[in-house]
């Protein structure tokens, strides 16, 4: 990483703004998942399998998660446990387990979602800021 003189204090305080937007955003969403009866990684792996459309194997959702595949079969294990997940056999290859969510995985993350969309519409205004004036792209 080159460090060049380019850059303004103004992109410094974007950044900042920015990062802490983010890390507030994921502080609420934590919360939200506890008020819900979840954990942060429960409810991350819930909206990874719901938001993947058709059922995602145990792989597609570590790549979701940006975890390693025995720490995904970790927590699918909890959340099965829970009654939030279902395994099953993918038809076309028995070695691949696929996932789907019980009707009770469902409506947590359906209730979290809702809340999540919520927060990110009432965000919009000071997120659509950092982008105003933002160069298409900054050369090192």
């Amino acid at each position: 990483m080159s460090v060049t003189s380019s850059l303004t204090d103004d992109d410094y305080h974007r950044l900042l703004d920015f990062r802490d937007g983010l890390r507030r955003f994921q502080r609420w969403s934590e919360e939200q998942a506890h008020t819900a009866g979840l954990t942060p990684a429960q409810h991350q792996l819930l909206l990874a399998i719901r938001g993947h459309g058709d059922a995602p194997s145990i792989r597609e959702v570590a790549d979701h998660l940006l975890l390693r595949h025995h720490s995904v079969v970790e927590l699918v294990d909890r959340a099965a446990h829970r009654g939030l997940v279902q395994r099953f056999a993918d038809e076309a290859d028995q070695r691949i387990t696929r996932l789907q969510l019980t009707p009770e995985g469902a409506r947590r993350v359906e209730l979290l979602a809702a809340a999540h969309l919520e927060e990110l519409s009432r965000l919009r205004p000071w997120f659509g800021s950092l982008w105003s004036d933002l160069p298409p792209s900054i050369s090192a």
